[in-house]
């Protein structure tokens, strides 16, 4: 409760603030009264869904819709609040000089009155990502985009020349809430027509029952040699409460069912060869391996013991910060290793082949595309899915779409 109460104080003093810009454009007041009234409503939503929330039962949608519907507002007034400052910063000294300078006789405010343009510039920037992030929860979350690479390499098997590999990764299918986008996201991966499927992980959020309805809808996928997944740090349900151990291990054995009866081979610190015309590659997969308080149940040597040094190797790692932490050093060469995990933070900007940006950077080194390290490469899935903000702003669910080449390395 005191942490509530200390959120809506600073909130509220922060909003009242923001409010100046809003004021100065509007002399309405229907409109101030109208801009409050949203900001109950949301906000009393988003307490509402948050105060005393039961780790038992997890993330609801309702919950991601009053997450979501309270960033939509956020982002807005710190833009107000921003551009309020920026004016004040100019505001203050003059008001200081008329203060000392005008005399004990004058009485009044030694604040120049505020500018309409500022607060007219701030609202219209504040207008953009008010507009972005309602488009990201509405339709932005399912607007999945292909993502094509050609990568060669001068020890790639003859035989798998030109062959073809579809990531997808964190597909958290607690979080939907649209059966035929879903579908049309399976069929978008089929017509790919790859060789193989590589799934990277966090399957759910938390709990298997999440993938039940969707069971007959990713079973649909199919790749001539096979599907293969790895586990994330959500499959293992360790972010709700569980009666007992014994229910959250069944639940990580039926995810682990589920996902077979689906098509998938998963790989728990193993490896599995693909072989054409008598040369082969290896699929190698680890459990989940991250830093920062993520589980660490990857065992990298244990997935590798039955393959040798010269095979070419694809790693499915769900963090990226394990190949950055464990597999570009380590004595074995992955040529390309393939992760997921960040979602590019589902926010961001980029323009194809040119630029990328995310709040995310500041946390992961390698967080979205194909990064090369060490003549090894790792290609950074932005998700499938959606978790937590129930939509997807700039940076737009992805299909990854690998062709491997025979040739000099793109080093």
């Amino acid at each position: 409760m005191i942490r509530w109460i200390i959120f809506l104080a600073i909130f509220g003093l922060l909003d009242l603030y923001a409010f100046q810009a809003f004021k100065t454009v509007s002399k309405n007041n229907w409109i101030r009264i109208l801009y409050w009234l949203i900001t109950v409503l949301v906000i009393g939503n988003f307490i509402s869904h948050y105060y005393g929330l039961n780790r038992r039962d997890g993330f609801s949608h309702l919950h991601a819709y009053a997450f979501g519907f309270f960033i939509a507002i956020l982002v807005p007034k710190i833009i107000l609040l921003l551009g309020m400052f920026a004016e004040d910063v100019f505001r203050l000294p003059q008001a200081i000089y008329r203060y000392f300078t005008t005399g004990d006789a004058v009485k009044g405010n030694y604040f120049a009155s505020r500018r309409l343009f500022i607060s007219k510039l701030a609202m219209g920037l504040a207008a953009i990502p008010l507009a972005s992030i309602i488009y990201g929860i509405y339709k932005g979350k399912y607007n999945y985009k292909v993502l094509k690479y050609t990568l060669s390499f001068e020890d790639l098997p003859a035989a798998f020349d030109g062959y073809k590999l579809t990531q997808i990764s964190d597909i958290h299918s607690g979080s939907f809430d649209n059966m035929e986008k879903v579908k049309y996201a399976v069929d978008l991966i089929n017509e790919q027509e790859s060789d193989v499927i590589l799934f990277t992980g966090d399957m759910v959020n938390n709990k298997v029952e999440e993938l039940v309805p969707y069971k007959d809808v990713f079973n649909k996928l199919k790749a001539k040699d096979g599907l293969f997944s790895v586990l994330g740090n959500h499959d293992y349900g360790d972010y709700v409460q569980w009666d007992s151990d014994e229910a959250k291990h069944q639940n990580l054995e039926d995810l682990k069912s589920l996902q077979k009866e689906i098509g998938f081979t998963v790989l728990l610190n193993e490896s599995k060869f693909l072989e054409k015309n008598g040369e082969r590659i290896a699929i190698v997969g680890v459990e989940n391996w991250g830093v920062g308080g993520f589980k660490k149940a990857g065992d990298l040597k244990k997935a590798s013991q039955n393959i040798n040094e010269n095979d070419f190797k694809i790693l499915m790692s769900h963090d990226p910060s394990h190949w950055e932490k464990e597999v570009i050093q380590d004595d074995y060469h992955y040529h390309l290793t393939l992760s997921g995990h960040t979602h590019g933070m589902q926010f961001g900007i980029e323009i194809p082949g040119w630029f990328k940006w995310s709040p995310v950077k500041w946390r992961y080194k390698y967080w979205a595309g194909i990064y090369q390290e060490l003549g090894q490469y790792i290609n950074v899935n932005r998700g499938f899915g959606y978790l937590a903000f129930p939509g997807r702003v700039g940076i737009w669910p992805e299909i990854t779409v690998i062709e491997l080449k025979k040739g000099t390395n793109n080093a």
